[in-house]
Formats: structure tokens, sequence, C-alpha cells
């Protein structure tokens, strides 16, 4: 092993945010599966950003690496080990894992080229992120399309789908719908289900809904519950009830090297 460093931005924004990440971020079986087809015959996976360990593969040899204290400490018994350091300085020799693995995390890196060099350094082959394409999610889901746009907002300068692709110039990409019942409360989970959004400890494991602070949120979730109690919200979304899964723009982009 090299040089540990965590970073302190992504550390300490999760050192705050992330206290229920264990409650609320279980993992969905059948978007684990769809990752676990991506990392193919990789018998030893680096997973970069991988705070409680919702997504690593119980049956390879996976190593986590995550900077924040808040999120190791969640990692549960017989959990993969886990190292506190960041995606842009992987604590490991060059070709140590037969893969590497990135989950809803590339967007909150310092500097997301760096990250993805470091994941290609220790990887010999596969490399496997799972993203959100942040234009498609900012037009298609409700929520943040019209209760929480300045959510969305703050999230335009952080990393893009277009820099997915950019760096990972051969990946393919595929689209992840949502489940109407996923088990993994990230942002857009609860598309078919909005009386979530009005629960704070939903909110708390969503870092983009955390980040910006229950006061801001308050005029916004207050919207919400009225237009639930009045049915406004039925009347202009309830066609999503027939629905069972969704495209909100999160994208699995795979590199097979």
């Amino acid at each position: 092993m090299a040089r540990l460093s965590v970073t302190m931005s992504v550390a300490h924004t999760y050192d705050t945010i992330g206290r229920g990440y264990a409650a609320h971020r279980r993992a969905d079986p059948r978007i684990a599966a769809r990752i676990v087809a991506a990392l193919g015959d990789a018998r030893s996976v680096v997973n970069v950003g991988g705070g409680t360990g919702s997504y690593e593969p119980r049956n390879r040899a996976v190593v986590a690496v995550e900077p924040s204290r808040t999120m190791l400490a969640q990692r549960p018994a017989g959990a993969a080990s886990a190292v506190q350091a960041d995606a842009e300085a992987l604590p490991f020799r060059d070709g140590a894992f037969d893969a590497a693995m990135a989950i809803l995390t590339v967007h909150h890196w310092r500097d997301f080229d760096q990250g993805i060099r470091e994941m290609r350094r220790v990887a010999r082959g596969r490399i496997v992120v799972l993203t959100r394409d942040h234009e498609h999610f900012a037009t298609a889901f409700w929520f943040a399309r019209d209760y929480v746009p300045e959510v969305c907002e703050a999230e335009r300068s952080m990393t893009t789908l277009r820099n997915v692709t950019g760096v990972l110039r051969c990946a393919a990409v595929e689209p992840v719908l949502v489940p109407h019942d996923c088990t993994d409360g990230f942002f857009g989970a609860y598309w078919r289900r909005p009386e979530a959004y009005l629960d704070p400890r939903v909110r708390v494991a969503i870092s983009g809904l955390a980040r910006l602070g229950d006061a801001r949120l308050r005029p916004a979730i207050a919207r919400l519950a009225a237009d639930l109690a009045s049915s406004a919200w039925e009347r202009r979304y309830g066609h999503l009830r027939a629905l069972t899964e969704i495209d909100l723009g999160y994208r699995l982009v795979v590199e097979r090297r």
C-alpha cells in the first residue's frame, strides 16, 4: 500500500450528512445484479467511494476506499475491508485488482479525471461507474423539476455523464431504470412514493437535499405536503402510479479493457 490521504471536502460533507445512510441506502437487488454483471469475471475489485458498502459483491474479493469516518463506521459486520483514502490517491500498487467500481460517487470527487486515472492504474480490467445524467434527471424527475430545481442547479458544476464518457472513451453506457419499490433511497428512488420526501430521515440520506438543508428545503416540502393533501400531486403526476420503473437518467458506464 502507498499513501493514505483524506479528501477533506468530501469527508467533511459526509461526516455531517452521512449519518442516516445505513438505514435508508440499502442496495436494490435489481441494480446490484446489473453492477455484478458489469464486473464480468473479475475476482478482485476495489470499490472507490464505497460508503457503507451497499453494492459490494459478496462473492468477490473486495476492498473499499472511503474518505468519511462516518460512512466507514456504518459498514456492517462482515462487509469488505475498507481503507480511509481519496479516490484521487488510491493506496494500492499498479494493477492490484481485476476491476474497479464507483457507485453514485464520482460527482462528489474533488478531481474526477485524477480519480479515474487512479482507478485505471490499480485495475487491470473493467472500470464500472454508476452515475447520473444530470440534465435528463432535472427534466424527467417531477420532484427535482417542480419542487427543488435549486438542487439540480447546484449539481450542474459537479461531474456529469458527459465528463464520465469523455474520460472513459471506449465505455458502454447503459440506462439503469429505477424500480417503483427501489430499496436504495437515492434522490430519485421515491418517484412513485412522494410521501417519502416529507420524511427528514429520508432526506438526510440524499446528499443533494441534505446539503441544501432543511431551512432552504422547508418551502418546497411544505408545498409538496399541501399538494399531496389537496390531491394536486395526484392530478398532475398520478399517471406515474401505473408505471413499475422509470428512466430518470441513472447510467451504468462500463469500460472493458
